[in-house]
């Protein structure tokens, strides 16, 4: 790509103004992890905020921790660039099915079952409603298997980004972002997590719309710019139409991408801490708005990224998916690229936090103090310190993950392929046996092992075939292995047949301990006429 003069200083007047905005940003961060101090002293504290968090601060944690620099960057550079602007369905899948059916189905149930059995996490979930301490230590162990490349793919995208601006090693990006948001997790835990992410919504949310806005004047306007994408290099009018040029790929995209946060921990758990009834409800409606304008946006910028087609290409070789939406914001003006680079930061570093703390919380609460509460009693104060111990493991393990991959392992299949396959193993696994738990007094252990085998088993397979250790060809089989994209949908959506089929076979929770279980939907309560005819 070839820079003239002028594109030169832009650029430094790019980095003029994206310093004291970062400088800000980093000082606001830590300050509200510092303020939050006082909500992290209990277990409950820590991670669940007190169970007292407003609607505002649950829906924007949601969303946040839902759309990362890997949306922004990798899935809507890729999936623009494959699919045009259709792969705006894909964001509006996201807030309708991701956001919009996931709060109504599940949001208010969460909160009710989670408080009435004393549960703090997915597995201590599972743990209780169906009376296995297998199933909480098998679904600690998943949780801990499939988030670590999960939350190092987080730093996908950002040396890209800030190359526009910077000479900076993507080493030095990777320790600052990873050190910053752990210091704020470890103060402030969940609390600080919500507030944050709240502040770092609002900086997504503007930041698309500027975005978008640019890239459409920079093209000439709306019109101008459909019109070149259907009609210049490299484009065509399959990327304008309804559909895209590849309907059925875009349909397993949008079910994975939207579908999958009904069965992420991470994005589940946003439902334990919600304070009250009108906050479900509040909370819904915010999430769906939110995902419209961030999902939708990301995706419909992507759309556009054909329109860069010469750019793309440097001596025939094409530049990578990853390149897309960098390549598309480096002509844009240096107000716009300094606000993009704050955007993507704010939305790494708030679903970074959601998943190391998802992690430390599991191992801590799920595995460790159970083993050390055989020999004494675990105090609340040893508890928290634990967490925050292993939230500072976590967050420099996949900061050391991510390096390595930029640097010993760039060409290593095992890491990206497992970045790839750990949204499609967790909601595989987790989906099914969450759903159903809530809803369906009949689901048994047996079924709930059975989604755990099914969902991991299929992306594990997934991999190998990837790494070209297994092969297969042809037939269904075949079509489900296409890539992680299919067989994390086929997790997804076999999970939801197979656990109500072995439920109906297996043996069944004993009913008085289902009932008991159940009890909490059952409960009379005193409300106002204005929520309810009586």
């Amino acid at each position: 790509m070839r820079f003239s003069l002028s594109s030169v200083m832009a650029l430094s007047d790019a980095a003029v103004i994206t310093i004291p905005l970062l400088l800000f940003f980093f000082g606001l961060m830590v300050a509200v992890g510092i303020a939050c101090r006082r909500h992290s002293t209990s277990v409950e504290g820590f991670v669940l905020g007190g169970r007292s968090v407003g609607p505002w601060l649950t829906a924007f944690a949601f969303g946040t921790s839902y759309f990362s620099a890997v949306i922004f960057v990798g899935y809507a550079g890729q999936f623009g660039w494959n699919f045009g602007l259709a792969s705006t369905w894909i964001g509006l899948g996201n807030a309708f099915i991701g956001s919009l059916m996931a709060w109504s189905l599940l949001g208010r149930r969460t909160r009710v079952m989670t408080q009435h059995l004393g549960s703090k996490t997915m597995p201590d979930f599972f743990g209780k409603r169906y009376s296995s301490d297998r199933l909480r230590i098998a679904s600690s162990f998943i949780v801990f298997v499939f988030l670590i490349p999960y939350t190092a793919s987080l730093y996908n995208g950002l040396s890209s980004l800030f190359n526009i601006v910077f000479a900076v090693p993507y080493w030095v990006i990777v320790l600052v972002m990873a050190a910053l948001t752990g210091l704020y997790v470890i103060f402030g835990g969940y609390m600080a997590t919500a507030v944050n992410d709240f502040i770092q919504g609002i900086i997504m949310l503007v930041g698309i719309v500027v975005v978008v806005a640019a890239v459409l004047i920079n093209n000439g306007g709306f019109e101008q710019a459909v019109s070149s994408l259907a009609t210049g290099e490299g484009a065509g009018w399959q990327y304008v139409s309804f559909f895209g040029s590849d309907p059925v790929s875009l349909l397993f995209v949008v079910i994975l991408t939207s579908l999958g946060t009904w069965g992420l921990p991470q994005m589940v758990g946003k439902f334990y801490s919600i304070n009250d009834e009108a906050a479900v409800k509040k909370g819904t409606i915010i999430s769906t708005l939110f995902a419209i304008v961030v999902a939708g946006g990301c995706y419909f910028l992507g759309g556009f990224g054909r329109l860069y087609f010469d750019s793309m290409y440097v001596d025939g070789k094409f530049l990578g998916f990853d390149k897309v939406i960098p390549t598309m914001l480096s002509q844009l003006p240096a107000a716009v690229i300094a606000l993009v680079i704050v955007l993507v930061l704010a939305a790494s570093m708030s679903t970074l936090s959601s998943l190391v703390l998802t992690s430390s919380s599991t191992l801590a609460l799920d595995v460790i103090n159970p083993i050390v509460s055989r020999r004494k009693t675990t105090s609340e104060k040893r508890s928290v310190f634990t967490m925050r111990l292993l939230v500072v493991f976590f967050v420099a393990l996949s900061a050391v993950i991510a390096i390595l991959k930029d640097t010993i392992w760039q060409d290593s299949v095992f890491i990206a392929q497992m970045m790839g396959i750990s949204w499609g193993a967790l909601a595989g696994a987790f989906l099914a046996p969450f759903l159903y738990g809530l809803y369906w007094k009949k689901t048994t252990r047996a079924a709930v092992a059975v989604s755990f085998v099914f969902g991991t088993g299929l992306e594990i397979i997934q991999l190998l075939i990837s790494m070209n250790i297994l092969r297969v060809d042809g037939g269904f089989i075949g079509f489900v292995f296409t890539n992680s994209l299919y067989s994390g949908v086929f997790a997804m959506l076999g999970g939801l047949i197979l656990v109500p089929v072995v439920s109906l076979i297996t043996r069944k929770t004993a009913p008085a301990e289902a009932d008991a279980i159940f009890a909490c939907y059952g409960k009379e309560v005193v409300t106002d006429v204005t929520d309810s005819l009586g």
